[in-house]
């Protein structure tokens, strides 16, 4: 069927689009993008797909690919084009914008001229991973994407172990496993989690468990898809002055004596500069 465009006022709009199922487009969104005089996405060749599904016509209007890479020109033209009247929509290449997207930019730059922004929510990653984790969901933080590299994903993690409420990571499926292995040591393996992998897609699979049986599973094992890792919040734990030797020893295997004294403070909540004094009494004594 073909949408029928309704007119809108001038201003950057920025839609959600589907994660997966095509069907997850809201109509407030397609009415955006019936009747939009400038279409922006993050992928272009992902927004031409949705368009021809829903059966809305370019008519000639303008696409235009504003990314991480397509420089502040990008930004000051489609500036330009609200500010004499034109209204604007962003997508995302799937999910809301800004959450982990580079619509950011754009939204704060609109906003710094002075122009209007509306969001037409829609399709969420994270939400959509609350809602099947089974873990509570009443109070949560979004960490979006953690460091690549080991040392610097272990010390993020350290700032996170005493917070009393769920964390929601978006992971590269290539990571996940080095990913949870790290959660284990630094936040505990005992934690309950989820792992949840191509939401509202065909092959859409949450596993739930504790750290160590998730990260047990996933070891050797190439994950595909999109993936968001969910682990429950911290319970209240205090620490006995030998556990705290015992894991600043087992942490100086494999890091240096300062990065393990910032993880070990971390998962045990305890400040850091004690931990340290610690350390370097164990390092005396070796």
């Amino acid at each position: 069927m073909n949408w029928t465009a309704k007119p809108i006022s001038a201003g950057l709009y920025l839609i959600a689009t589907p994660i997966g199922n095509a069907r997850d487009i809201t109509l407030r969104a397609l009415d955006l993008l019936a009747a939009a005089d400038v279409l922006a996405a993050e992928d272009t060749r992902s927004l031409r797909r949705l368009l021809q599904i829903h059966g809305v016509a370019l008519n000639g209007r303008p696409l235009v690919a504003a990314h991480d890479h397509s420089g502040d020109g990008v930004i000051q033209h489609l500036l330009a084009r609200i500010a004499a009247g034109k209204s604007v929509v962003y997508a995302a290449e799937a999910g809301t914008p800004l959450i982990s997207d580079p619509g950011f930019t754009l939204a704060r730059a609109a906003r710094a001229a002075g122009l209007p922004v509306t969001a037409a929510p829609g399709a969420s990653a994270l939400l959509a991973a609350l809602t099947v984790c089974s873990l509570p969901a009443e109070r949560f933080a979004f960490l979006g994407f953690l460091p690549a590299a080991r040392v610097a994903r272990r010390t993020a993690l350290a700032a996170l172990v005493q917070e009393p409420f769920t964390l929601v990571f978006y992971e590269s499926p290539r990571r996940v496993g080095e990913m949870l292995a790290d959660m284990c040591e630094v936040l505990g393996g005992a934690r309950d989690a989820a792992i949840c992998r191509e939401l509202t897609k065909r092959f859409e699979e949450v596993q739930r468990g504790t750290l160590q049986e998730l990260a047990a599973a996933s070891a050797g094992i190439a994950l595909r898809g999109e993936v968001v890792v969910v682990v429950g919040p911290a319970q209240a734990v205090v620490p006995v002055a030998q556990d705290v030797k015992q894991a600043l020893l087992a942490a100086m295997q494999t890091m240096r004596m300062k990065d393990a004294a910032t993880a070990v403070a971390g998962a045990m909540g305890l400040p850091r500069r004690d931990v340290y004094q610690i350390a370097l009494g164990l390092e005396d004594d070796a």
